[in-house]
């Protein structure tokens, strides 16, 4: 039975050099956000780009730099939607930002964790969940168990890169 918030969805398919992460991306309930992040997809914006954050127990970061740590061009900031009543819990996708609410536009992270201080709050606008991991967790809890160093002024960067070789939409 498909849960409501997830009725309207798309399906993607993340392909990397260590495997496969699918993900159900919400349109329904993250629609600008939804729409970004397929937008880029459809570009082949994220082909080639890498996972430049690994925090084992919090999050895995990816979609905004090449393996040689060069930020790639994006497209305008969006709108934060995170008060869409989806939950930054193990295995859903969200848009990273600034400290600006309204920051987000290509980088993306996967929840390794129930991370409920990423949701809207009374002292935070949120982190948008737009797409949970469907099929991949193994790979996901892979690339979080890397190994990582220090890329001035970067943190947390994998010692060999995690690349997304492919990103493509499937329905």
């Amino acid at each position: 039975l498909v849960h409501p918030a997830w009725a309207k969805n798309h399906k993607v398919m993340l392909h990397t050099n260590k495997g496969d992460i699918e993900l159900e991306v919400n349109a329904d309930r993250a629609p600008k956000t939804a729409e970004n992040f397929l937008s880029y997809v459809r570009e082949g914006f994220y082909d080639g780009t890498i996972i430049h954050r690994v925090i084992p127990g919090f999050v895995i970061q990816g979609g905004g730099f090449n393996p040689s740590m060069e930020q790639k061009q994006t497209h305008a900031p969006i709108e934060n939607e995170a008060s869409n009543g989806l939950a930054n819990n193990r295995y859903t996708v969200s848009m990273a930002r600034t400290n600006d609410p309204n920051s987000a536009t290509s980088q993306f992270f996967i929840n390794l964790s129930d991370n409920k201080m990423l949701d809207p709050s009374a002292y935070s606008s949120g982190y948008a969940v737009f797409a949970k991991v469907v099929s991949g967790s193994a790979v996901v809890d892979e690339i979080a168990a890397v190994p990582t160093t220090t890329a001035y002024p970067h943190q947390d960067v994998p010692v060999v890169a995690v690349i997304i070789t492919q990103a493509e939409v499937l329905s």
